[in-house]
């Protein structure tokens, strides 16, 4: 049996990705349209007060294409934490004209072998900054779940960690080639979700998403191993910018 690769793990993190339904919105009264407007920045401060004290953070895009119409990327200590939060959006009038298009839990997640030998990572500052990080508010998102092949001689799993290693270093140095152009968050997804790993992607140019993808294509562990899901890809939103967005 090949052995696991043991991970370390952060924050939960939970991808709610909606579509509005305009015809509802419209229907609104302008009172009405108001007050969801005030309850959706009630609840955008309350984001932001949790990540000033470093309990959580949160990113807030809207999204390009059909899929949906904005994501919130929550990141939190507890999967009741982020329950609440569900919970709390759904319970605002903004909510009742929103419509739920994907959503994707899984928790933040880092290699062992990130750790240095003979240490204990949990006390290492940097591995902690990556483990619960704040959240990039750059102009630019790409989300996309994946999964490790599990088929024939293409078997992730049936390789011996040295392995595994040795294609995940050499898979890693192209990303470094991105390092200041990208931000990368993974989230591990196995016995939480559909698929393995959620890969978040924060750049200033969505252009660096199409390189750093195109080129990883022909680094052998995404061309033998990988399989991926939808891409969601979107636009740093704020609250004058929802409030543009939302204008009849």
């Amino acid at each position: 049996m090949s052995e696991p690769v043991q991970t370390l793990e952060g924050w939960y993190a939970l991808h709610d990705f909606r579509a509005i339904d305009w015809n509802a919105w419209k229907s609104l009264s302008q009172q009405e349209r108001n007050r969801a407007e005030d309850e959706l920045n009630g609840l955008l401060a309350q984001y932001q007060s949790v990540e000033d004290s470093k309990q959580g953070s949160t990113a807030f895009y809207s999204i390009v294409g059909q899929k949906a119409d904005f994501m919130f990327m929550h990141l939190r200590e507890t999967l009741e934490e982020l329950n609440e939060l569900e919970t709390a959006f759904n319970k605002t009038i903004f909510a009742q004209v929103t419509i739920p298009t994907y959503s994707y839990v899984s928790i933040v997640e880092l290699s062992s072998y990130m750790a240095k030998p003979g240490s204990d990572p949990m006390q290492d500052p940097e591995i902690l900054a990556r483990l619960k990080p704040t959240l990039p508010k750059a102009k630019h998102v790409c989300f996309y779940p994946m999964n490790k092949r599990r088929e024939g001689n293409d078997n992730w799993y049936m390789l011996s960690t040295d392995e595994r290693r040795n294609y995940m270093r050499a898979h890693g140095m192209i990303g470094r080639n991105y390092a200041g152009k990208i931000k990368q968050i993974i989230t591990g997804s196995v016995g939480l979700d559909d698929w393995e790993w959620g890969v978040t992607l924060f750049s200033e140019d969505a252009l660096q998403f199409k390189k750093i993808v195109y080129e990883m294509r022909f680094d052998e562990t995404s061309a033998r191993f990988g399989e991926f899901g939808d891409f969601y890809v979107g636009n740093l939103l704020n609250q004058e910018k929802m409030a543009a967005m939302l204008k009849l």
